[in-house]
């Protein structure tokens, strides 16, 4: 108990900074140009309401979770609880899957920034531009490995540092924001409109990218364990989805009254920066890539601890093997930050034959993270059912029963094709499932447990197939 109240707590403000710099990466500087290339300006105004109500759902689940069940640690510990250690694993392993892919996308939209200063970088997919994101992986992960409480300070500073550039870009689109250039073909239906199509089919196209921006909502949750008060996770998580839905809005929306939807959709990447380029000129490119630099290395700070903490949290759950919650004496999870790098580096490689990486990357994590926030939403759900005589909880049946609604579309819209890529990744981690499963007495498996795996491992098959057969492109 002694060791336990000597450790350096997380406080409300650094947890409010983790959940905005674990959503603000690089997608919010690349935003405008995807939302250009699926949707024009109305249809996106109408994603934007969908998807900020459906995080927002899912943001007050998280909320409420976390104060009614404030022994569970760990998003996946919903799922354990509500359905099972195998359940628990599955939202575990899905949300370490997709922290590290999430990591990759950093990489490649941050040596694309880093091309700007330094041509030979080039789009960021290159042997020069693989080769420093590597350096950066491994010293990002002896950072933390030093302490996480530690790092995430240091994050809290980061997150204000790389708002500023983010806030300059948005009162200068506001002064240069011209109605008429917004208002011009709103919708998207005029035929010579870059854009032209049916309304509802632009929002389903728009939503994909506006919910990977949203991935790290969850981050405060996470480190509950490590927070000053466990309320304080559950008021970090609403105060940073108003930040970055305020932000996101913002920042996306005022170019469509700057630029053509079109001149949008084939500007380079990152957009923000070529954006401020047009709009105050090469000053705006150094402002908004400085940014954009601090911003991606404050992401991947954070999502080097989450992916680590996950394992952690999931062995004490004995979900997996001791070994991977193996801690310093910095109380870091060496192993699992060690072993998340070593497959970061294995895939930043790939990079080298992979057309447009960053959209690869971030459908995968967006994927592997919705499997998470559904079993998350049914916990809600299920939760809510069992006390529904109890005051309030009506209300959070609704916001628990929407939140999965969403989820459940989310993944219709972000292709089943990346969530069955997903699964091949789980074919090993159920075999570490197993083995501490084992250690605790039990079987490998049981017998529903083997049924999922069958599941799992046709959605694999299948997977592969379609990449075998060239109808999915990597």
């Amino acid at each position: 108990m002694e060791e336990k109240n000597t450790v350096k707590k997380i406080s409300l403000m650094a947890l409010v900074a983790l959940v905005i710099s674990s959503s603000i990466g690089g997608g919010v500087f690349g935003l405008t140009s995807d939302l250009a290339n699926a949707s024009a300006p109305g249809p996106a105004l109408i994603g934007w309401v969908i998807v900020g109500v459906g995080i927002l759902m899912l943001s007050l689940s998280l909320n409420n979770l976390l104060n009614k069940e404030p022994e569970l640690e760990g998003i996946f510990t919903y799922a354990e609880k509500g359905f099972g250690p195998f359940a628990g694993f599955i939202s575990g392993w899905g949300y370490w899957l997709s922290a590290w892919l999430g990591n990759v996308a950093f990489a490649t939209i941050l040596m694309s920034a880093v091309g700007y200063f330094f041509p030979i970088f080039k789009s960021g997919q290159n042997l020069p531009s693989i080769l420093i994101a590597s350096i950066l992986c491994w010293a990002l992960t002896f950072f933390v490995n030093r302490g996480i409480e530690g790092a995430a300070a240091i994050n809290a500073i980061v997150t204000v540092c790389k708002l500023i550039p983010i806030f300059v870009f948005i009162v200068v689109a506001i002064f240069l924001f011209k109605i008429d250039v917004f208002s011009a073909n709103f919708w998207g239906t005029m035929s010579h409109n870059f854009a032209a199509g049916d309304v509802a089919l632009q929002i389903k196209k728009c939503m994909m990218v506006m919910m990977w921006v949203f991935v790290g909502i969850e981050g405060a949750s996470m480190l509950s364990s490590r927070a000053e008060k466990k309320s304080d996770a559950g008021k970090a998580t609403i105060i940073g989805l108003i930040s970055l839905l305020t932000i996101y809005v913002l920042a996306s929306m005022l170019p469509y009254g700057i630029l053509t939807q079109a001149q949008l959709a084939s500007i380079h990447q990152p957009a923000m920066l070529y954006i401020a380029v047009e709009m105050i000129g090469p000053f705006g490119g150094y402002l908004i890539g400085i940014g954009l630099i601090i911003s991606i290395l404050g992401s991947w700070l954070s999502w080097t601890m989450l992916p680590a903490e996950t394992m952690l949290l999931m062995t004490r759950s004995k979900l997996l093997p001791a070994y991977f919650g193996k801690v310093n004496d910095k109380k870091a999870p060496t192993f699992a930050l060690v072993l998340t790098a070593g497959l970061v580096q294995l895939f930043l490689f790939t990079l080298l034959f992979t057309d447009k990486a960053y959209n690869f990357a971030y459908s995968l994590c967006t994927a592997a993270i919705i499997v998470c926030y559904i079993l998350v939403a049914m916990y809600q759900v299920k939760y809510s059912i069992q006390h529904i005589d109890e005051k309030g909880n009506k209300a959070q049946l609704t916001f628990g029963l929407i939140a999965l609604l969403f989820q459940i579309s989310g993944i219709i819209m972000a292709g089943v094709s990346y969530l069955l890529l997903c699964l091949i990744a789980y074919i090993p981690g159920i075999f570490f499932y197993g083995k501490a499963r084992q250690a605790q007495g039990e079987k490998f498996l049981s017998k529903g447990e083997i049924g999922m795996t069958i599941v799992i491992v046709i959605g694999a098959c299948v997977g592969i197939w379609l990449i075998a057969s060239g109808r999915m492109v990597v």
